[in-house]
């Protein structure tokens, strides 16, 4: 057979051994270890690792490898997971008239650089309105929202999720703020955008409010959906510079550049196991 990658990701309360358990558990069951991160948090006392390896001699067996780590789990009450990098995440993506980010994640999911599976798209405008975009193959639903529906539209929203065995939903552009109950249902599953580099300029029309303080950095911001608006952990970061001469719209037209960026690559490090919730914040083991 052959050989099977692997991403381990664990978590637990701190205490010395962990790393060197881990490692000699993958050489006696025959795997070998491509890459090792960890990170041991000195605020929480909480440890955090991520090992990608590749089973060797033929043991392509994932539930014999779960089975044989749980002593491991046991010893130091780990919260872990383990999955075959073959057995890719199903995302579900949301998008409401701008469409620029949804673009860029198809043409990257198309080319392989985000190796997943698209169970759908979901905005709140119709499908006529992306004139020009191939969805081939990619269910596509209609959920207009408005206050008289929005409980509706999101219980809808949930069904989809789960008949989709859906693992993460994206937030690409979507600009319809999520109930409290939606966002505590998708805990940990879901992304957004922002277009601000949080906390700052949290709500509507930041790159605006940017222009107003007369700022020299604009940035973006990847983060997971919370109750609190635009206050969840974030995932991705990045910042460009702007002029005194710019304009608002000048600020939009290099910040979607950014958001992007930022949510291509934060959406990357989730398919691989890269990002692991601490709380407020996310530890993530980037590439």
């Amino acid at each position: 057979m052959a050989p099977e990658q692997l991403y381990l990701t664990l978590t637990c309360k701190n205490r010395p051994g962990i790393v060197a358990a881990v490692s000699t558990y993958i050489f006696e069951y025959g795997g070998d270890i491509d890459e090792a991160q960890q990170f041991d948090d000195k605020q929480s006392g909480r440890f955090f690792m991520r090992v990608s390896f590749t089973s060797e001699k033929g043991n392509t067996d994932v539930g014999a490898w779960r089975a044989g780590f749980m002593p491991l789990v046991e010893r130091f009450g780990l919260m872990w997971s383990m999955r075959p990098a073959s057995d890719l995440r199903r995302v579900l993506i949301m998008v409401s008239k701008l469409d620029h980010c949804l673009n860029d994640l198809l043409y990257r999911w198309r080319i392989g650089e985000l190796p997943m599976i698209i169970t759908g798209i979901v905005s709140n405008h119709p499908r006529e309105a992306f004139t020009g975009m191939d969805f081939s193959g990619i269910p596509f639903h209609h959920l207009p929202v408005d206050s008289s529906n929005k409980p509706a539209q999101e219980k809808r929203l949930l069904d989809l999720v789960s008949e989709s065995a859906t693992d993460m939903v994206v937030l690409a552009r979507y600009m319809q703020i999520l109930s409290d109950e939606l966002s505590t249902k998708l805990s940990g599953r879901c992304i957004n955008v922002h277009h601000s580099f949080l906390p700052g300029f949290k709500g509507a029309k930041p790159y605006h409010q940017a222009h107003a303080r007369g700022v020299k950095l604009i940035g973006a911001t990847a983060h997971f959906v919370t109750s609190d608006l635009d206050e969840g952990p974030i995932v991705e970061q990045d910042v460009t510079r702007v002029r005194h001469s710019d304009t608002p719209e000048d600020l939009v037209r290099k910040g979607r550049d950014l958001e992007r960026q930022v949510l291509a690559r934060g959406l990357r490090y989730y398919l691989s196991d890269r990002v692991l919730i601490n709380g407020s914040n996310a530890v993530v083991f980037s590439d």
